[in-house]
């Protein structure tokens, strides 16, 4: 005898059932049927999310724009005719984009007697499965489902989160990922080790605020003590009095720069180096010093994040050394030839500031394709782009970020490890090529130095905080423009003295 009590009665649950999952499609076979714009739309959709899918697109025609697009996708192939029974065998997934609701329908019978999955285009009841809307930030996807209610909403829905949501979460993530290959133990152990760790990501937003507030407090406390300290010895110490009124003007000026510049670096990962030397220049500083205060400086920065993006397990070793010894050869080439050339500062300033100025272009470009996106592929002479950025940045007082980091992620290089690497190799460079500075020069303004240091070690705390308060383009435009029109000045001015 059996029974069943009103508790287990089954209920059909309500909203939303279908079940989401992420699809390796570089792993499958997918077939779209149709070449128009909603085969497309629907080709689109797929490649932007997994580039690598392998597709085959059966259509008798083909939209311009659609061949176009294929063209950066060479796991994409084309078959110019009408649609076959034969067209479905070894395929995973099939896409239905004709626009004729007949041949759907039949091509959509054929596929569910092979057991295939499939998506109609428009019509949500024929459909297995939909092409949901896709919010990416690095590795980590969100995906937004209306259950084919209302493809628009969830458009709007992933416009919204997209860009609300920091792009620093795949940051995050990939900070938990290394944090978590550090954790030793049993699985209970880690579980908890990691809830700790992302525990501030359910934290109420009061209490976030009220931690905020205590950092800041904690800070303004230290640099309210520095001061009380500094006027103690101000008042009460004439023969301190004395040294700091001893102390040349140019390392104040040099002092802020270096200030403002390092918080720019923090900001956008890049144009310290430049903007340094653009200012050390405008100064009147020769070429050969400005490049060793600007190299001095960043050796503890540097080492700094170099080790920290280590630890985190951010940098490619066999890339790391494939950059650093040409890098550190043409670095020293670099500085003995610009230090040779110290007594001819005339002619090497306005080649510099001529410099400067190419890399303040090269940064205004950057800023203006910042939210564009392009097919990428490996770039493949890393040697050769070591040596040339690393004789490239002693000669002219920076640019190892702005060519080699770059050239590193638009030549299809993952952002993460190209950045760690970078940063690593940059303590480095700017150590060796401080080196053979000091070694050839007989006279370096050490003023300018020692502000540099000093002004980028007291901004390095607060920089990264920068970067979440202050559009990345607008502060890469306007450094841009600045280094430009001071690069224009000091040539200017130079060619003109020579005259």
């Amino acid at each position: 005898m059996s029974f069943q009590s009103k508790n287990s009665i089954e209920v059909k649950e309500e909203g939303n059932q279908l079940f989401p999952v992420f699809l390796k499609l570089n792993q499958l076979k997918v077939l779209l049927v149709g070449g128009g714009n909603i085969g497309l739309e629907k080709l689109q959709a797929v490649l932007l999310n997994s580039p690598e899918a392998k597709i085959n697109i059966v259509s008798d025609t083909f939209l311009p724009a659609l061949l176009d697009f294929v063209a950066a996708y060479p796991e994409v192939k084309l078959f110019h005719r009408r649609f076959e029974p034969n067209d479905l065998l070894g395929h995973d997934l099939v896409i239905l984009a004709t626009g004729d609701n007949h041949i759907n329908a039949e091509i959509r019978t054929m596929a569910r007697g092979l057991n295939l999955l499939i998506n109609v285009a428009d019509k949500p009841e024929l459909c297995d499965f939909y092409l949901g809307s896709i919010v990416k930030k690095g590795d980590l996807k969100i995906g937004i489902s209306t259950n084919g209610k209302s493809p628009t909403i969830a458009k709007r829905l992933k416009e919204l989160f997209q860009e609300n949501l920091p792009d620093e979460l795949d940051l995050s993530l990939q900070q938990m990922n290394a944090l978590r290959n550090t954790l030793n133990g049993d699985f209970a152990h880690k579980v908890k080790e990691l809830n700790k760790a992302t525990a501030i990501l359910v934290t109420p937003a009061s209490e976030q605020v009220a931690s905020r507030r205590m950092r800041w407090a904690l800070w303004g406390t230290g640099f309210f003590s520095l001061l009380l300290i500094f006027g103690l010895f101000w008042f009460n110490d004439p023969a301190f009095r004395t040294y700091v009124e001893g102390i040349h003007p140019t390392f104040y000026y040099f002092l802020i720069a270096g200030f403002i510049f390092a918080m720019i670096d923090g900001a956008i990962g890049m144009s310290y180096g430049v903007t340094s030397t653009t200012f050390s220049l405008s100064m009147g500083i020769p070429p050969a010093s400005a490049s060793t205060a600007v190299h001095v400086s960043e050796i503890l920065s540097n080492g700094i994040a170099g080790w920290m993006h280590f630890r985190m397990k951010n940098v490619n070793m066999r890339l790391f050394w494939m950059l650093l010894i040409p890098g550190v050869i043409g670095a020293v080439l670099g500085a003995v030839l610009l230090s040779s050339l110290e007594h001819y500062s005339y002619i090497t300033k306005p080649i510099v500031s001529l410099y400067t100025l190419i890399l303040g272009i090269v940064i205004l470009l950057k800023a203006i394709k910042i939210n564009q996106k392009k097919r990428k592929s490996k770039i493949k002479n890393i040697r050769f782009l070591g040596f040339g950025g690393g004789f490239i940045d002693a000669v002219g007082g920076g640019g190892w970020g702005s060519i080699v980091l770059s050239s590193l992620i638009a030549g299809g290089r993952n952002a993460r490890y190209a950045l760690g690497t970078v940063k690593l190799s940059r303590f480095f460079i700017a150590l060796m090529s401080s080196l053979a500075f000091i070694t050839m020069l007989n006279n370096v303004y050490w003023e300018a130095v020692l502000g540099l240091v000093i002004g980028s070690a007291i901004a390095s705390p607060i920089a990264a905080r920068l970067s979440n308060k202050i559009s990345v383009k607008a502060i890469m435009i306007a450094v841009s423009i600045i280094v430009i029109l001071v690069s224009l000045k000091t040539m200017i001015s130079t060619l003109i003295n020579f005259i």
